[in-house]
């Protein structure tokens, strides 16, 4: 608190000008011209997550966009609508956790925590077993609300905390595809736009067939949109001439071993039963 005068015509007027600086959103006309011009925009509270860990620093920490929300922010990036795929209630993030290969102050510190309790959304981080907070949050009220946080598989395929940004990570299987070589876009939204860190958008659609070999069938809907998100993106890079470009990334999966080369194909086979155009061998030579 800062004491400014007295309550007086001069001091109200001050007061009401910071007010209204304060309420200024300057991108928020730019962002509106966007939409209108094609570009998708994210759900209203969805865009005050991303926005709020923007302004906290967690994409300058190392922070990535994934999931539909990165596919939508890589549509606007290629300057592309996509027709399906692109419905979703979470909220994804990773990070490469202890394994950053950027470059980054050894004294950067983040509150990702203290970010999500500013919103006052009511979301919660998801308890686990040993008392410490995970890596999901929820609030108990909003069933359609969630947001993960995740990081490439550990040797004991525990949590990984990080005590410098206050948050926790849960490692998933082949995460790491999509954390390296990673890229920049904008996310929008009717209040403004932000810039985010975004996978690849060849290593996204790769990353997203073997994904869809290691689902159980108890997930089929996901596999669903995993399958038409990586066609989404397939069909641009070979549509667009740049089939060299998804093949460089499909090659490199298939180089990382037997589970990974299994996944991808099973992955690629489902994604030519559900799009036969898209058999295009400059997309998948070996």
């Amino acid at each position: 608190m800062a004491y400014v005068g007295p309550d007086e015509a001069r001091v109200q007027a001050l007061v009401a000008k910071f007010a209204e600086i304060r309420q200024d959103k300057p991108l928020a006309p730019a962002a509106r011209s966007a939409i209108a011009l094609g570009c998708t925009p994210v759900a209203p509270k969805h865009f005050r997550i991303i926005k709020r860990l923007a302004e906290y620093g967690f994409f300058r920490a190392g922070g990535i966009l994934i999931g539909t929300h990165a596919f939508l922010a890589i549509g606007n990036m290629l300057g592309v609508r996509w027709l399906a795929g692109a419905a979703t209630l979470d909220v994804d993030f990773a990070h490469a956790g202890r394994n950053v290969s950027v470059a980054l102050p050894a004294s950067i510190k983040l509150d990702v925590l203290g970010a999500l309790e500013s919103l006052e959304m009511g979301l919660l981080p998801i308890t686990q077993f040993n008392g410490s907070a995970g890596a999901q949050y929820r609030n108990p009220k909003d069933q359609e609300l969630r947001i993960d946080f995740v990081t490439s598989m550990t040797r004991d395929n525990k949590t990984v905390v990080l005590p410098d940004l206050n948050l926790a990570l849960e490692p998933l299987k082949f995460m790491e595809f999509s954390l390296e070589q990673t890229t920049q876009g904008c996310v929008f939204g009717n209040a403004g736009s932000c810039a985010v860190n975004l996978p690849a958008p060849e290593r996204f659609a790769v990353h997203k067939l073997i994904v869809y070999g290691e689902r159980p069938v108890s997930e089929r809907v996901k596999s669903k949109k995993d399958l038409l998100q990586a066609a989404s993106l397939a069909s641009y890079f070979s549509e667009n001439g740049q089939a060299d470009v998804f093949n460089a990334a499909w090659q490199d999966a298939l180089q990382r071993g037997k589970g990974w080369k299994e996944r991808a194909l099973q992955g690629r086979s489902a994604l030519i039963s559900l799009a036969p155009d898209l058999a295009n061998p400059e997309l998948w030579a070996d």
